[in-house]
């Protein structure tokens, strides 16, 4: 079987991949779809990171797909219905460097409050410019988080063990961690925190979330901090709050359109303005992560091209069947969720002598997911049989070793 990793995700991933037998083809940048396309043939296994787009385009031309590895957080850069439509399970890496996010945010909080950017450039320029005007502690200073999820969360209670007060706002009910206040609304957060950071995930419905109006709502001489997705914020009016004072320095770690690979130009009107830190996305890229994401996301598709496990499956119905024991094979019997399909499969393996040693089924909205481990070798005749049942969105067969 073949791997295909794009995007300079972490040797950790060749290594486990590769002790399973799988043969590695690895590539450091980004593919466009054509490309993509071009070097899917073949190919069971691919991993990305959030450059490279698998459209329903993409899965139709890749006959092979088993499963997709995301090694990041989000998934907005692979059609997942079209995947799961396929058979083909996504896995992310929704926790791995949620540490790595937080301190970047913690650290670029501490830079724009202390204007660390502007002394450096002033000492690198000859300039000597020992002064305390516009300087802040963050210790006392009020934090306001869109988005309460893993990152969002996490972050609340490091900036208060630092002295700050936390407001937070989503749009899900989500517990409030230490002193963390919830917020009823975004406007309610924009009024009264003095730094605003934005975690909230890549859904469609989130672009382009936070603009004029948003900053306009915004303390004056706030920071303002987004490390998320790029789609959501309107650089442009960023760009003229920030020469016209009224927020006093922001960090942008991602953007609407970012180039594939090192080395290639980079341009954003936010460039060459005072107090604004701009990093290559690199929120989660600190060696601890993007190792820990390596060993998760391959684990998991290690584990699913082995067994069949889908626990943590961002696409399909969870399951996690046992070990294979005593049985000589495992159907893994992808179908549509309507009722009847158990019993017609079920009752073709019984008309074919396989006796059922145990089965697993989990259902996830129009899908179901049951593998079935049976005592003898199956033959080709029943294993069509199933394959050719209206309901069936996929079938593989695991034999025992």
């Amino acid at each position: 079987m073949k791997a295909l990793l794009l995007e300079n995700i972490h040797a950790e991933a060749e290594r486990l991949l590769g002790e399973r037998g799988f043969e590695i083809e690895t590539r450091k940048g980004a593919l466009d779809t054509d490309e993509l396309i071009a070097s899917l043939p073949g190919v069971d296994l691919l991993g990305i990171r959030s450059k490279t787009t698998v459209t329903a385009e993409v899965l139709a031309a890749a006959p092979d797909l088993l499963a997709v590895g995301a090694f990041c957080i989000g998934t907005n850069q692979i059609d997942l219905a079209a995947a799961a439509g396929r058979g083909v399970a996504v896995f992310n890496a929704p926790f791995s460097n949620t540490r790595s996010v937080v301190e970047l945010v913690i650290a670029e909080i501490i830079a724009l409050a202390r204007h660390l950017t502007d002394k450096n450039a002033s000492m690198h320029a000859g300039v000597w410019d020992k002064s305390a005007k516009g300087a802040h502690e963050v210790r006392g200073r009020t934090l306001g988080i869109v988005g309460y999820g893993n990152i969002g969360s996490q972050l609340s209670v490091v900036a208060e063990s630092l002295g700050m007060r936390v407001l937070f706002y989503d749009v899900t009910d989500k517990l409030a961690l230490g002193n963390a206040r919830r917020c009823d609304t975004l406007e309610e957060l924009l009024a009264e925190a003095e730094t605003i950071t934005l975690h909230v995930d890549g859904r469609e419905g989130n672009a382009g979330m936070f603009g004029a109006e948003q900053f306009d709502l915004m303390r004056p001489r706030s920071l303002f901090l987004n490390l998320s997705r790029g789609f959501l914020v309107d650089h442009d009016a960023l760009r003229d709050r920030l020469l016209s004072g009224h927020i006093a320095g922001a960090a942008v770690d991602v953007f609407a359109t970012e180039p594939k690979t090192a080395g290639d130009p980079f341009v954003s009107s936010l460039q060459g303005i005072p107090n604004v830190i701009l990093t290559p996305h690199v929120g989660g890229s600190t060696e601890e992560a993007q190792e820990d994401i390596g060993r998760f996301v391959a684990g998991k598709l290690r584990d699913f091209v082995a067994g069949g496990v889908t626990t943590m499956s961002v696409n399909l119905p969870h399951l996690q069947p046992v070990d294979l024991g005593a049985a000589r094979a495992r159907l893994l019997h992808i179908h549509r969720n309507v009722p009847g399909v158990l019993a017609t499969a079920n009752g073709i393996l019984a008309d074919y002598g396989a006796n059922i040693e145990q089965q697993t089924l989990s259902t996830r909205g129009e899908l179901g997911f049951v593998a079935t481990d049976v005592g003898c070798a199956l033959s080709p005749e029943l294993v069509q049989k199933l394959t050719d049942l209206p309901e069936t969105v996929s079938l593989r067969v695991i034999a025992a070793d």
